[in-house]
C-alpha cells in the first residue's frame, strides 16, 4: 500500500520523538546536542527549500492574478478588505490571549524559578519602529533584492505594480503573462518534489527538540502547554468557526483541504514551510488563484493569529511568574502596542520572542523571566505556527467570500484529492 505525504509526515514525527527520547536518556547533553544538530540538518535544509521557492512562487502567481483582472481599483478595494479583516483577527486573538492568561494564571498556579537577575536569553527586545520606518520598509530598493532576502510583503508591493502595469498594456502583455503562468505551474512542479522530503524534515526537527530538553519538560510545563494550547483550540473550533459560519463557508471542509499544511506546519513550527502546499489546497477548495496570490502571502506578514495570541499569553504567564500585576488599563495598552510592534516580522528569526521582549521592556518587567519559556518554547511554537496557517485560510476564504470569487462548485471533494 502506497502511504500518501500525511501518513509519511506522523511516521517522521513519533519516530523523531521515539528517537530524540532514546538520546536524551541515554547521552549527556554535549553528545546529545551534536548528535541532534545532525538531525536537524535534514529541517534546515527542507526550509530553506521551501525559501527558495516561496519569492518566485508569491510573485509569478500574484502578477498573473492581476494582470488577468486588469483593474488597479479592484486591487485596492481587495487590499482595504483584506487589511481590514486581518486587524479584525489581530484584536481578537491579542484578547483571546490575554483572556486565556488572566482566567487560567498558569504564572501564579505553580511556583517557578526565577532566574537570576541578568540572565542571558539570547533575545534582545525588538524597539517600537515609527510609523515612518514602517511604511519605508514596505517598499523594496531593489525587485532583486526582495526575492533575495525573501521579503515577502516587499514581493507583495512589486508585483502589485509589475501585474497593474502588465494588464494595462493589453495584448502586448499576453505572451509574459503566458510565460509567469508558466513559471507558477513550474515552481508548483518544484514544490511536489521538495514535499517529497518533509517527512524526513518533520524527523530531523523533532529529533533535535526532544533530544536536547526530553519529554520530561512536558510535564513540568503541563498545565502552561494545557492552557496555551486549550486557548488555541478555542480560537480555531470557536472563533474561526463562528467567523465561517457567518460568513457561510465550510469550516470543517476548509479544515480538511489544509490539513496536510496544519501537520507540516505544526511539525516543523514554520507557518511559511507550508505555504505553497496551502496555496494548492485553498484553490481546490473553490477560491480563485488572484484571491490566494494576494491574501495569502500578506497574511504571513500582518495575520499571524498563533504567534499573536502567544504574544499576550507570554507576557502575561511572566508577570504572573514575578508576582507583577497588570493593571486593566497596562493590559490594554499592552494590545495595542503588540498590534502595532507585531506587523511585517515574519522572516525575524524568533520573532514573537522579539516582540515580547519589547513589549516587557516597554512594562518594565524583568527581561530574564524570558528564560521561563525558552526550554518550552519549541513545543509551543508547534501550536502557533499550525493556528496561523488556519487562521490565514479563514482569511482567504473570507475575503474570497466578499469578492465572489469563492466558488464551492469548483472545489475538489478531499476524497477525490486523496
Amino acid at each position: 500500500m502506497k502511504l500518501n505525504i500525511t501518513t509519511k509526515i506522523v511516521i517522521g514525527f513519533v519516530l523523531g520523538v521515539v528517537i530524540g527520547q532514546i538520546l536524551y536518556s541515554t547521552t549527556d547533553a554535549e553528545t546529545a546536542k551534536s548528535i541532534a544538530d545532525k538531525f536537524q540538518l535534514l529541517s534546515r535544509i527542507f526550509l530553506k527549500l521551501i525559501k527558495m521557492i516561496v519569492g518566485p512562487l508569491v510573485f509569478a502567481t500574484l502578477v498573473v492574478g492581476i494582470a488577468k483582472l486588469g483593474d488597479f481599483k479592484a486591487v485596492g478595494r481587495i487590499g482595504i478588505k483584506t487589511l481590514g479583516y486581518f486587524y479584525f483577527a489581530t484584536i481578537l486573538s491579542l484578547t483571546i490571549g490575554l483572556v486565556v492568561v488572566n482566567i487560567t494564571k498558569p504564572g501564579s498556579i505553580q511556583e517557578w524559578p526565577r532566574p537570576a537577575a541578568g540572565t542571558t536569553t539570547g533575545v534582545e527586545g525588538k524597539k517600537l519602529n515609527t510609523l515612518e520606518e514602517f511604511i519605508l520598509h514596505i517598499f523594496p530598493d531593489s525587485a532583486f533584492k526582495a526575492l533575495a532576502d525573501n521579503e515577502i510583503l516587499q514581493i507583495v508591493i512589486f508585483a502589485l505594480f509589475f501585474g497593474v502595469a502588465l494588464g494595462a498594456i493589453g495584448d502586448k502583455g499576453k505572451g509574459l503573462i503566458k510565460a509567469l503562468d508558466s513559471l507558477s505551474e513550474v515552481v508548483f512542479k518544484m514544490v511536489g518534489y521538495v514535499m517529497q522530503m518533509a517527512p524526513f524534515a518533520v524527523f530531523g526537527a523533532m529529533t533535535a527538540v526532544v533530544s536536547a530538553k526530553g519529554l520530561s519538560i512536558l510535564v513540568s510545563y503541563a498545565y502552561l502547554l494545557v492552557c496555551f494550547f486549550g486557548g488555541l483550540l478555542f480560537f480555531i473550533f470557536v472563533v474561526l468557526f463562528a467567523i465561517c459560519t457567518v460568513m457561510r463557508i465550510p469550516f470543517f471542509k476548509l479544515m480538511a483541504h489544509i490539513k496536510d499544511a496544519l501537520l507540516l506546519s505544526f511539525s516543523t513550527a514554520s507557518s511559511e514551510a507550508s505555504l505553497p502546499q496551502q496555496i494548492k489546497a485553498l484553490e481546490k477548495f473553490g477560491i480563485s488563484p488572484r484571491i490566494i496570490g494576494f491574501v495569502l502571502p500578506l497574511g504571513y506578514s500582518f495575520n499571524l493569529d498563533g504567534s499573536m495570541m502567544y504574544m499576550t499569553f507570554a507576557t502575561g504567564f511572566i508577570a504572573q511568574a514575578y508576582g507583577i500585576t497588570l493593571t486593566l488599563e497596562q493590559q490594554v495598552l499592552m494590545l495595542l502596542q503588540l498590534m502595532i510592534t507585531s506587523k511585517g516580522i515574519a522572516g525575524v528569526p524568533r520573532a514573537s520572542l522579539v516582540v515580547i521582549a519589547g513589549t516587557m521592556a516597554s512594562f518594565n518587567l524583568p527581561l530574564e523571566g524570558l528564560a521561563l519559556i525558552l526550554g518550552i518554547d519549541p513545543f509551543l511554537d508547534m501550536g502557533r505556527s499550525a493556528t496561523s496557517v488556519a487562521g490565514n485560510a479563514v482569511a482567504t476564504a473570507v475575503v474570497a467570500k466578499w469578492e465572489g470569487e469563492y466558488d464551492p462548485e469548483r472545489a475538489v471533494p478531499v476524497e477525490a484529492e486523496l
